[in-house]
């Protein structure tokens, strides 16, 4: 039979079949998304006026290391507009970038980030040891540029990006633009230097048709975290008992309507507001009236006390901050404190503290609301990993926040969000949110793939969502969870769901650490140290293994564990057992979302 105008030949209905028979339902989602904006592509592209070709530019390589997905949106973002600016460009991940490509790049720019206290980020720990390796080739003359993204209030401010720079250059490779770094509110400084670097690279060539469609075809986010969606509050519960030395809430706000969508592994941004005590402090002690005019965070006006409380950073002390602040105040011992060498008597000083401290102890006299809101940095929204399937509860999100709560200085201590959340938003109450999705922290493709998940404390949060979505896709693979907190009978978040799980087969193993149960502690390291023969079993046997939770101590100590596993149970030593696990963490079998 011929195929009809518009159809599919017999040969194309074959190959057609062949596809559809082996691919995943996510994968068929894609095609036909693809095959959609295909078809328009090719419309778009016969109404296009006929530009003429000009002389092909040498391509650029925009080479990205993220933790959180951030410097991977501005890469994206930045290949675009190369692309809509005639260039070929290629993007690529550190964690996929094959290091002896180096030497043969004609334009290289980075965009990385920094997370703890001035470590890589995971997928750019390898770029990072090769570079400053032995085997790291001579680049001269390599045009190059770099953005840099931090938080000020870390001592080690953007070091991975200002590393990678100097290495850049002290390879001989040439700055298209000199390195920005930018704090948490990074957007404008993003925007800046990507205008910077495309003036720097030439004139504007022949958009490329691929880009053009693009841009026509992608449509822009209703809500973002420019433009958060207020969520109403369902439920408000705390997880630990009483008696417990935490408080630990499940909170539930409603998505009706909004139109946003998740995936497990995905954070939730909240745009707080500042504790009213802490702002009415502040007035106080900086004596200046609480209806004073000021600039917003947006560039208009408002009041003093507004400002304090919904626009600026009123809390954590960032070192441009005290720069700026001990000018104002004459401190002399800000500044010996600001000095290189006193780096960590300036750690020492600024933990345990918040901006009220400063202002305390160091008044300004006459000083105006405008200079001091000047001083600040813009309220961020703080984020936290989502604990519910969009697939399972699709109109609502579920979060797990840990109140933080505490004294220190003669003052008490209240966490921005987490204050926010827990004491001030009412039952039905608005709170602003935006889904800000974090791409290397995802659930495999294969529902058969084993999981074992690390998540102490309230790291297990995004676990819950895995489990929920695993159960409401039907997946077949097995599921070993690894929880620890503090005692059993008070901080067990979640336990009824867990051992239902467990009951239900869908939880295959857990087991637990109760670090303050017994005279010497247990934490979740030292029960993969027990299980090693299974664990490595499973990693043989194809698992991914994931860590949620703290940066500093229990992440570095989790990871020692997973090499001391390999190590033994394989019979390598050492060093190969490290490559294993960097080899793991290439193939995204090995994932962390830390903080």
């Amino acid at each position: 039979m011929s195929a009809v105008s518009g159809s599919l030949t017999p040969s194309q209905w074959e190959a057609l079949n062949r596809l559809t028979e082996t691919a995943t339902a996510e994968q068929i989602v894609w095609l036909s998304g693809y095959l959609t904006g295909f078809g328009a592509a090719r419309q778009t592209v016969s109404l296009l006026p006929q530009i003429p070709q000009t002389e092909e530019k040498p391509e650029v390589a925009v080479l990205f290391g993220s933790q959180t997905g951030n410097a991977e949106k501005l890469a994206q973002r930045l290949r675009d507009r190369l692309a809509e600016r005639g260039f070929p460009v290629r993007l690529e991940s550190m964690g996929n970038y094959k290091p002896t490509q180096l030497k043969r790049e004609h334009t290289l720019l980075v965009l990385v980030s920094t997370y703890g206290e001035g470590d890589p980020p995971d997928n750019a720990q390898a770029f990072y040891e090769f570079l400053f390796g032995k085997k790291a080739p001579r680049l001269d003359g390599l045009p190059f540029a770099v953005l840099a993204l931090g938080d000020s209030s870390y001592e080690h401010f953007c070091k991975t990006g200002r590393d990678i720079d100097e290495r850049l250059e002290a390879l001989g490779g040439t700055r298209v633009q000199p390195r920005a770094d930018c704090d948490v509110d990074f957007e404008d400084a993003a925007e800046t230097w990507m205008a910077s670097v495309l003036a720097g690279l030439g004139p504007v060539g022949s958009p490329r048709v691929e880009a053009i469609v693009s841009a026509q075809a992608e449509p822009a986010a209703a809500y973002s975290k420019k433009n958060p969606y207020p969520a109403a509050l369902l439920e408000n519960i705390r997880l630990t008992g009483r008696g417990s030395s935490k408080d630990v809430r499940h909170i539930e706000l409603s998505l009706a309507g909004s139109g946003l969508r998740f995936e497990p592994g995905d954070a939730l941004g909240v745009q707080a507001s500042n504790w009213p005590q802490r702002v009415a402090e502040l007035l106080e002690n900086l004596g200046l009236s609480r209806s004073a005019s000021v600039a917003g965070a947006d560039g208009g006006e408002t009041t003093l006390e507004s400002a304090l409380t919904h626009d600026y950073e009123i809390t954590t002390i960032t070192r441009p901050f005290l720069e700026k602040y001990a000018l104002l105040a004459q401190a002399k011992e800000l500044a010996e404190l600001l000095k290189d060498e006193n780096r960590a008597g300036l750690r020492d000083y600024v933990y345990g503290r918040e901006i009220i401290d400063v202002v305390r102890r160091y008044p300004v006299p006459g000083i105006t609301g405008g200079q001091f809101v000047s001083l600040l940095r813009k309220l961020q929204p703080r984020q936290y990993s989502i604990a519910s399937s969009h697939n399972a509860n699709p109109e609502e999100v579920h979060l797990t926040v840990a109140v933080v709560r505490y004294e220190s200085h003669g003052l008490p201590r209240l966490g921005v969000a987490s204050g926010f959340l827990a004491e001030r938003v009412a039952e039905e109450g608005l709170v602003p949110v935006y889904v800000d999705s974090n791409p290397n922290f995802r659930l495999p493709h294969n529902p058969d793939a084993l999981l074992i998940m690390v998540g102490p404390g309230t790291g297990v949060a995004p676990f819950r969502a895995f489990l929920e979505e695993r159960q409401a896709a039907g997946a077949r693979g097995k599921n070993w969870l690894f929880f620890g907190d503090r005692n059993f009978h008070t901080d067990f978040l979640y336990q009824r769901e867990w051992l239902e799980h467990r009951k239900n087969g869908l939880l295959t193993r857990i087991d637990v650490a109760f670090s303050r149960d017994s005279a010497e502690k247990v934490y979740v390291q030292h029960r993969l140290l027990e299980n090693s023969r299974q664990l490595y079993a499973w990693l043989e046997e194809g698992a991914y293994f994931y860590v949620c939770g703290d940066a500093q101590g229990m992440a570095p100590d989790v990871h020692e564990a997973l090499i001391d596993v390999v190590a033994k149970e394989s019979g390598l030593g050492r060093e190969q057992a490290v490559d294993y696990v960097k080899q793991l963490q290439a193939g995204k079998r090995y994932q962390r979302d830390i903080y």
